[in-house]
């Protein structure tokens, strides 16, 4: 059998894209995968991307981690999921899939994803730290000295000794101005440091507005991958509207034995 992939990326966050509107992929083999997902032995992933049909949306997004675990949502991967729609021509400039957590809307202008997140109505505040679920569950640190920091040490640390074997994404903020923000950031299922984390700079722009760092709802998030906004409107204790942008590229195509 052979696989015909298309790779995207947005902000260094990178998938592995299958049209799978034909029901071929073997979704139930989680070690094909993480086998494609692996960067020595396969394409080379942060996670796969199935696109299906579905009766009450253009389409139908199922992710997998890395590890071949089907995941929570992924915000970079959304918008790339939706750059590919487009070049199959399933989507105009605006669309409505369904994702794990529900249907989100988005619009494409060239390069540029806009996607609409679902609602935050929880920020959890703890000493040193705030946790919020943004489609994907959140933990949110501001520290000094990011660029120095070994995150993939001290990210996995905290995943399993903070929230066990479930885990959690783990950020690192660091304050440029108050309206732009620096984070680095582990994810599960990856289980290392990844160039950008769609769902965690969501979970930063609004645990930054939660806390005081910033009175503005437009802010623009700082990744090793690139730049990011999210816009917000907070009201009544629940953050709503919530938009994530940035760029989503297709960066090659093929085919691949399995």
């Amino acid at each position: 059998m052979e696989i015909e992939f298309f790779k995207y990326q947005g902000t260094g966050n990178d998938f592995i894209m299958v049209d799978n509107r034909r029901d071929t992929f073997p979704k139930k083999d989680t070690k094909l995968v993480a086998r494609l997902c692996n960067r020595r032995f396969g394409i080379g992933a942060d996670g796969l991307i199935l696109l299906e049909d579905d009766s009450s949306a253009d389409f139908n997004m199922v992710y997998y981690n890395a590890d071949g675990r089907q995941g929570s949502l992924c915000g970079n991967g959304g918008r790339c999921i939706v750059a590919f729609a487009r070049f199959l021509g399933i989507i105009g400039d605006t669309t409505s899939f369904m994702a794990v957590d529900g249907v989100h809307t988005a619009t494409i202008e060239g390069d540029t994803v806009s996607l609409k997140m679902n609602d935050v109505a929880v920020i959890r505040e703890k000493p040193h730290y705030l946790f919020l679920d943004t489609g994907s569950p959140h933990h949110v640190q501001l520290v000094q000295g990011l660029e120095q920091m070994q995150v993939k040490e001290e990210g996995e640390r905290l995943r399993y000794g903070l929230y066990g074997r479930k885990g959690s994404n783990i950020n690192f903020v660091e304050a440029v101005s108050k309206t732009v923000f620096s984070v680095r950031t582990y994810e599960r299922g990856v289980e290392d440091e990844t160039l950008s984390c769609g769902t965690g700079v969501t979970a930063v722009a609004l645990a930054m507005y939660h806390q005081g760092k910033t009175d503005k709802t437009k802010v623009t998030i700082k990744t090793r991958g690139g730049q990011l906004q999210v816009m917000f409107e907070p009201r009544d204790g629940t953050y709503r509207n919530i938009y994530l942008k940035g760029p989503a590229l297709q960066v090659f195509k093929g085919i691949i034995p399995c």
